[in-house]
């Protein structure tokens, strides 16, 4: 039997439960037969695979390297996941370069088939560190089977702490924000920015985003969410808002927000 949340209720409440409980679904979900058998394959396995062309022959393994960066609907895409893989990163024609979705890029630098002589499969924390993210997204997405501003909300936690701690300049944080469509969707909810602001020019865009946050926070720039209470609050007010805009249209920025998450858009 596949695990099954327990969502109570939505919103800011349903947060707050799930933040108390987590743990221990986790360890309920991490335990479950399923997860178990993608999990234990994964590492028994990974250590085998050499190229891209390896990796993408085996259903079972492509499933959770897939899984593991969000990329779990391109499970039959092999020759275009072959191509993302083996041609590396550090081409700048290089494929994963070149696609909007800079989920693809992180993905084909994990693994390191076009980036290095030796790929990371080879490295003995290689298979424990791709299925500790595997387990993760899955996770969400069974919370948000239950409930789907829950899963954009952890989405929205999980993605903005990464981006908030890079060592890069302001502006490239926000530009991370900004190339991140789920991350970017969530945060214009949050803020009560229109979703037609990225029709904007760039530079418009992110004085924008600035202004917005600076009048909620401590200031405009992402880095200030690498502290976990500022990315709670950024948190309730996603998913206060969210509610507000579920009663009052039957799209919102949320579920675009869910539809960049699988795919669907």
């Amino acid at each position: 039997m596949s695990f099954q949340p327990i969502v109570p209720f939505g919103g800011y409440s349903g947060w707050a439960f799930l933040n108390r409980t987590k743990d221990a679904q986790f360890e309920t979900f991490q335990n479950s037969q399923d997860i178990k058998r993608d999990v234990d394959y994964f590492k028994e396995n990974i250590s085998k695979i050499t190229s891209a062309e390896d990796l993408v022959a085996d259903r079972q393994l492509r499933k959770v390297a897939l899984g593991a960066f969000g990329l779990g609907d391109d499970i039959n895409n092999i020759f275009f996941i072959q191509k993302v893989l083996s041609d590396g990163t550090t081409d700048p024609d290089a494929l994963a370069n070149k696609l909007a979705d800079k989920r693809y890029l992180e993905f084909s630098k994990a693994f390191g088939f076009g980036d290095f002589d030796t790929a990371n499969t080879q490295l003995s924390t290689f298979g424990e560190e791709i299925s500790e993210r595997y387990m993760e997204l899955q996770f969400e997405i069974a919370i948000g089977n239950q409930d789907e501003n829950l899963r954009l909300a952890m989405n929205l936690d999980r993605e903005l702490e990464a981006i908030a701690s890079k060592e890069t300049s302001d502006n490239g944080r926000w530009y991370n924000v900004m190339g991140n469509t789920a991350v970017r969707s969530a945060l214009e909810t949050a803020l009560g920015l229109p979703s037609s602001l990225g029709a904007l020019d760039l530079d418009q865009q992110l004085g924008e985003f600035r202004d917005k946050t600076s009048r909620y926070f401590n200031g405009g720039e992402v880095s200030q969410f690498s502290d976990p209470e500022v990315r709670s609050e950024l948190v309730r007010l996603f998913l206060v808002r969210s509610e507000i805009a579920a009663g009052s249209t039957t799209t919102s920025s949320a579920s675009n927000a869910l539809a960049l998450l699988t795919g669907a858009v």
